[in-house]
């Protein structure tokens, strides 16, 4: 076996006893631990030595989600190059400060040099930081037209749709019903809009994440035996302005500022 390169494979070498004492519930969970690098080989206590030394220098470990968005950051910051920022302002609904670029983000400002360098008084995260500069460079730079649509409809991938769900949609909807002042929270720190809608809630909230990329997040309190509901939605120029996986990318990174207002407050 030359490379050890998913859990499975890694699975195969170990007792199956599901001992715990790695310190791991199961020793599939040890195996997927070992490839993501929060475990070594040696933490099981039923390998011997010389074949923890055999394999250790086999297992390819994988990225995380962060170390990707870092990798793609790279070739990001070599076209941000290119861009004339002075002629993008209108494009971008920015504004100028000297030879750097200023977006609002959540009402924040966001200072972005010819480098890709990104500087704020807001916490910045890599999953925020890569849309950005997408939008920068990619823009179409369309208006708003103030019709709401599901994250569903602005592409025919469904993969991003299921990541959407899964990675934004429920996590926020846990969030908010576990912190019901984080709506408030969005209003008064974030600069958010309630608004009027045809959509059933108990609240309706618009966020601009980015300039010409509004998000409407429409939440139903629980009553009685129904549970809460969440629902978000975008403008339908939000493809034009944005690639579609930048706008996935773009509402985790809100997620992890929701998240680090939320564990303040709890």
């Amino acid at each position: 076996m030359s490379k050890l390169d998913n859990p499975l494979n890694i699975y195969k070498l170990l007792p199956k006893s599901n001992c715990k004492l790695c310190g791991v519930a199961t020793c599939l969970a040890f195996a997927a631990a070992v490839i993501r690098g929060d475990k070594r080989l040696k933490e099981c206590p039923h390998l011997e030595n010389n074949t923890i030394e055999e394999l250790e220098g086999k297992i390819i470990r994988q990225m995380t989600p962060e170390e990707h968005l870092k990798q793609v950051l790279v070739p990001l910051k070599e076209e941000i190059v290119k861009v004339d920022f002075s002629a993008s302002v209108k494009r971008l609904g920015a504004k100028l400060s000297g030879d750097k670029i200023t977006i609002k983000c959540l009402g924040k400002d966001f200072t972005v040099d010819s480098k890709g360098t990104v500087i704020s008084d807001c916490h910045i995260n890599v999953w925020v930081i890569v849309p950005l500069l997408n939008y920068i460079i990619r823009s179409a730079g369309i208006d708003p037209s103030e019709k709401w649509v599901p994250f569903r409809e602005l592409s025919s991938d469904t993969v991003w749709d299921s990541f959407f769900e899964q990675r934004f949609e429920k996590p926020l909807k846990q969030l908010i019903d576990s912190y019901p002042d984080l709506i408030e929270d969005l209003i008064y720190i974030f600069n958010g809009k309630p608004v009027e809608t045809s959509f059933t809630s108990d609240i309706s909230l618009v966020l601009y994440p980015l300039p010409k990329i509004p998000l409407l997040i429409c939440y139903k309190k629980p009553e009685e035996d129904l549970e809460s509901k969440l629902n978000v939605f975008f403008d339908s120029t939000a493809g034009d302005n944005l690639q579609i996986d930048s706008i996935y990318r773009l509402c985790v990174g809100l997620l992890v500022m929701f998240q680090k207002i939320s564990s303040r407050h709890i």
